[in-house]
């Protein structure tokens, strides 16, 4: 069966088709045919941030000439579609609505089945995509825009939450960082690179709930002493900048890095899934991996180009769940009544079919 599926709850419009082989029952992880992306940074740039009502334009004008690329780079036609899919929450609600409105449009006029996907699922399952795709159970380290969990997951829909954010996530703290040393947005991947050239011991900065005995994160207060330190400089910023942004880095890195390795021992899982923008930061990757090793812990990534945002990751969500039998396919006149969900945990992701399931 194939799948669309349609990406648009930032700043980036998504579109893919993957194939899932036979409808229901488990089988071979989907196989991507093609996919496109478009990014809003540039047009977002000037602002210093995703402006809500641009996005939701922008999305309106890139999403059916992207449907359109992906469909003649993969030479099937629309009619060929089995379900559609479109990423239902969390993010901008204006954002949201567009790919839900045009994928139940769609859905709609060739009589298939819609699905909305949790956009957290999108990004927890997209190592699935990869040439070394995991295996369940596993822990999920998320750590995509505004949110950083740790997950259990012990299979497709079965997410237990072990610890999460209770303020800033950790590409927050790397963009706000980043803006308070000048650097243009979106900054994260800007101060990694500034930060090869820096001493990550340069500067003493705080590493919030790092003995807390918990799961959670906390990362406001660290952009806080990054600003205060920012000040101090004064003048000399410009010439400490590397060194501000090496140590900040490393004090990110080092609160998700000891997190991960305790949500491991806990729960004596042996297999360990990284996902998210962040998840393609160098240091990062570096630390779990060596800390993994060490241990005999197999760690898992997406491809770099499906960290950030995509379509692939919302066709494959739902290609999954379609495998596992968590969509319901028998009505699909159901579910062309749709909404978004701008807030919705990952944990109240529906487990089984139902309305929610199916983006009634």
């Amino acid at each position: 069966m194939l799948v669309l599926g349609i990406e648009s709850s930032c700043d980036e419009t998504g579109v893919a088709l993957v194939d899932t082989g036979a409808a229901g029952g488990a089988g071979p992880v989907p196989r991507l045919l093609s996919h496109a992306l478009h990014s809003q940074i540039v047009m977002h740039q000037p602002f210093g941030g995703v402006v809500p009502e641009l996005a939701s334009r922008d999305h309106i004008r890139r999403v059916l000439p992207l449907t359109q690329e992906v469909l003649q780079t993969a030479r099937c036609s629309l009619a060929d579609v089995d379900l559609v899919a479109f990423t239902r929450g969390p993010g901008l609600a204006g954002a949201l609505l567009v790919g839900a409105g045009v994928a139940c449009a769609l859905a709609a006029a060739l009589a298939r089945p819609v699905v909305g996907v949790h956009h957290l699922e999108g990004h927890l399952l997209s190592p699935f995509l990869s040439a070394d795709p995991p295996e369940f159970p596993f822990i999920a380290l998320l750590v995509s825009g505004g949110h950083t969990q740790l997950m259990q997951v012990d299979g497709v829909g079965s997410y237990a939450l072990l610890g999460e954010t209770i303020d800033d996530a950790a590409g927050e703290a790397f963009d706000k960082s980043a803006k308070l040393l000048g650097l243009p947005y979106p900054g994260g991947a800007l101060l990694a690179r500034l930060a090869l050239g820096g001493d990550s011991a340069a500067f003493k900065l705080p590493r919030p709930l790092l003995h807390s005995g918990n799961l959670d994160f906390s990362f406001a207060g660290l952009k806080t002493a990054v600003l205060v330190q920012a000040k101090k400089l004064g003048p000399e910023l410009d010439n400490r900048k590397a060194d501000l942004a090496a140590s900040t880095q490393a004090a990110i890195v080092e609160v998700l890095v000891k997190k991960t390795l305790a949500a491991l021992s806990q729960t004596a899982l042996r297999r360990l899934v990284v996902a998210g923008g962040v998840g393609a930061n160098a240091l990062l990757r570096e630390q779990l991996n060596a800390a993994c090793r060490a241990r005999g812990i197999r760690v898992h990534y997406p491809e770099l180009e499906f960290c950030t945002d995509n379509g692939a990751m919302i066709a494959l969500a739902a290609a999954m769940r379609l495998q596992a039998g968590l969509v319901d396919l028998s009505a699909p006149e159901a579910s062309y009544t749709f909404d978004v969900k701008p807030r919705w945990s990952l944990a109240e992701c529906p487990p089984a079919p139902g309305p929610a399931a199916s983006g009634a």
